[in-house]
């Protein structure tokens, strides 16, 4: 291989290959980030430094020790680098215009802040991907730090795709319909909106305002007659020809040019036509247009700000206290605006609020479309280079821009109002949270407040289809994307058999526990992280069973048996008699059960708890009854996907059809060979 002219003599490059994902520790692995560097910048000639212990000059040291060495054979080029602990865990990914410039800075060892000082004490190891320019360096920073989480990092926590509004295009009769996700169905997407309520509101008004289908295509298809939306006007049915194709083209025209910002030229055009309408008598439909000038004007009061002066753009206000950060964010398209939603960014309280958010700025659109424009509340360290990377992602112009006076900044002070107020309500709630979790400890006995609270619930009808959830509770509150469910599969449960469910739960649970998280034999619970006081631990320090005596007993008998009958502390909450909210009876090991004050706060917060993990018992087990009522008998048949499905359906009409159906039935539908026709036909007739 060539050297690299921009590495010193002694250092032993590697090339990165495009085709290949970048190397780094599989437990930090995750579901489709594999060609990385691919994604962020394709053609550049990245290269990846490290060095063994034969050429390594960092061998066998840590620390600022580790920092010094590895210095001297960095290049004066752009990359991104990544600090590293003993165990392989990523503490830090940043970026460079120069790494050998800010690598210096870390090995000089003084006048760091102690979050940066910590950090340099525990890194073990470094890594470093040298791109060609400082916007690729800065797209693939985005994409590490969303890859592996690191600690020592500002992390956008919650990072959900936005729903969109979707105006079909692969349809004769197009459809509106809400999207999230890939944008790969054929159509126009406007968007985004700050919630998929948000979306089904708007929906629910255009409907009325222009009568577009919301069915889906089989949906369509198959009507032989006009469905309720019709009778409600709602819909124009067009899938039964109550509609000729050129009046409901030209009510999709309506809705595209008003979706598209041209909302007073579709208002005055229905307007005109629903007085000519009255002006020939012509009443029904006069009213009818009448009804979707409301629905138009009931979507644009649901919109708040409208402002002349903004087409596209996102407005970004972050406001800081008690240690947490709040960023703000409002949606403007089309000179409409489309919503707002609140972040809370896990941020060190010693970073000012321009470093947030210029770290924030550049995760949030690394999987999102950018607008034209971005407003900010304050400005930031990178932001001719965010514009650059945007612009360069987008293919046209991307401004980001502090606007100090005018309309846009009367946008930036609402968005900067409202991460107040959001963040005045979330420092409220926290402190709610904490000192109902002190009164928990206290009620029960535990040394200290729990940081991680697991309650478990089972849900089934006469042992069918049953499931046990767990929800996870901590300082924040609910900790949602900790939710998990379980299928119970044992064949050997009885059905109906509660205490059985709760063993497997807990024997699934607690053993993958130990395997992924520790403690191993002879070690102990790995203790909260002093560092991070937000951070949510692996290991429950409290675990609620919604149960009495019976379900306690199993679940103490499944943590003897994995030795964690004194590391984990397990209560089960029984329902009061007559099943009174109110009356619960508490059942913990060393004590004989007992009951709280019916008026006790740490009561009410302990039933909510338990009512949240019944929602989640119940919502999974319903998923689970109804995925099965849906089943298809023709699902189980290897080999038979969507349009194999889909074709035999069309020409049997049912699956019990396709069952009766002869081999030389089979063969005469499209696309079914002889012997995937052999094959239906044995797997409905194994006998034969």
């Amino acid at each position: 291989m060539s050297r690299h002219p921009s590495l010193p003599v002694g250092s032993r490059p590697r090339e990165v290959d495009h085709d290949q994902p970048l190397e780094t520790d599989p437990d930090h692995m995750t579901d489709g980030d594999d060609d990385i560097v691919e994604e962020v910048a394709p053609k550049t000639p990245a290269l990846q430094m490290d060095w063994d212990d034969g050429g390594r000059p960092a061998a066998g040291k840590s620390g600022i020790e580790l920092v010094q060495a590895l210095v001297k054979r960095l290049p004066n080029a752009p990359g991104v680098y990544r600090m590293m602990d003993a165990a392989g865990n990523v503490l830090y990914v940043g970026k460079a215009r120069s790494l050998k410039k800010r690598v210096t800075n870390y090995a000089q060892g003084r006048g760091h802040t102690n979050r940066i000082g910590r950090m340099i004490r525990e890194t073990a190891a470094m890594e470093f991907v040298v791109t060609r320019t400082e916007t690729e360096a800065l797209l693939l920073e985005a994409n590490l730090i969303k890859r592996f989480r690191p600690r020592f990092n500002v992390l956008l926590r919650d990072d959900k795709s936005f729903p969109y509004i979707l105006l079909s295009g692969d349809h004769p009769s197009p459809g509106i319909f809400k999207h999230r996700g890939a944008r790969s169905r054929k159509g126009e997407y406007f968007g985004p909106f700050a919630s998929a309520g948000a979306v089904g509101r708007t929906i629910n008004a255009l409907e009325r305002a222009f009568l577009l289908r919301s069915c889906t295509d089989s949906v369509f298809e198959g009507r032989s007659r006009p469905c309720l939306l019709y009778q409600i006007k709602r819909c124009s049915a067009p899938c039964t020809g109550e509609i000729s194709a050129d009046d409901y083209a030209e009510l999709v025209k309506e809705a595209r040019d008003f979706l598209s910002g041209r909302s007073g030229k579709v208002k005055s055009e229905i307007a005109a036509a629903m007085q000519q309408a009255s002006e020939t008598l012509d009443f029904e439909r006069a009213a009818l247009h009448r009804d979707r000038l409301a629905a138009l004007s009931h979507v644009q009061g649901h919109q708040g700000i409208n402002p002349r002066g903004v087409e596209e753009a996102d407005v970004f206000a972050i406001h800081q206290e008690g240690g947490q950060s709040c960023i703000e964010v409002f949606f403007f398209r089309t000179g409409q605006n489309w919503g707002n939603r609140a972040y809370f960014p896990k941020a060190d309280p010693a970073l000012g609020s321009d470093e947030v958010l210029g770290a924030f700025l550049a995760q949030f659109y690394d999987d999102k479309p950018s607008p034209r424009a971005l407003l900010l509340s304050h400005e930031v360290e990178d932001q001719d280079l965010i514009a650059e990377a945007l612009s360069a992602r987008a293919g046209r112009k991307v401004s980001v821009t502090c606007p100090q006076r005018g309309e846009k900044r009367d946008l930036v002070d609402h968005a900067l109002d409202n991460a107040r107020q959001a963040l005045g309500r979330r420092l409220a709630e926290t402190s709610s949270q904490q000192r109902l979790l002190a009164g928990l400890a206290e009620a029960l006995g535990l040394p200290v407040p729990p940081r991680r609270v697991e309650v478990y619930d089972n849900s089934h009808i006469m042992g069918t289809n049953a499931v046990g959830a767990m929800i996870v509770a901590g300082p924040e509150g609910f900790v949602k994307n900790q939710y998990r469910k379980f299928n119970i599969r044992s064949e050997g449960i009885t059905p109906g058999d509660d205490f059985a469910m709760m063993r497997e739960v807990m024997e699934r649970r607690f053993s993958r526990l130990v395997r992924e998280h520790g403690p191993a034999d002879g070690e102990t619970v790995p203790a909260h992280d002093d560092d991070d006081d937000t951070a949510l631990p692996a290991w429950p320090d409290l675990v609620l069973i919604d149960g009495g005596q019976g379900q306690i007993n199993a679940v103490r008998g499944v943590l003897t048996e994995l030795g964690l009958a004194d590391r984990v502390t397990a209560v089960g909450i029984a329902k009061g008699v007559d099943r009174e909210a109110g009356r619960e009876r508490f059942f913990l090991e060393g004590r004989p059960p007992f009951t709280l004050p019916v008026r006790d706060p740490v009561l009410y917060f302990v039933q909510r708890l338990r009512d949240e993990a019944h929602r989640f018992a119940i919502g999974s087990h319903r998923a689970r009854r109804k995925k099965e009522m849906v089943k298809n008998p023709l699902d189980e048949i290897p080999g038979i996907g969507p349009t194999r499905k889909r074709a035999l359906l069309h020409h049997f009409g049912t699956a019990k059809a396709v069952s009766r159906a002869g081999i030389e039935d089979l063969l005469r539908v499209e696309g079914v060979s002889e012997a995937m026709a052999r094959a239906i036909h044995d797997h409905f007739h194994p006998e034969r």
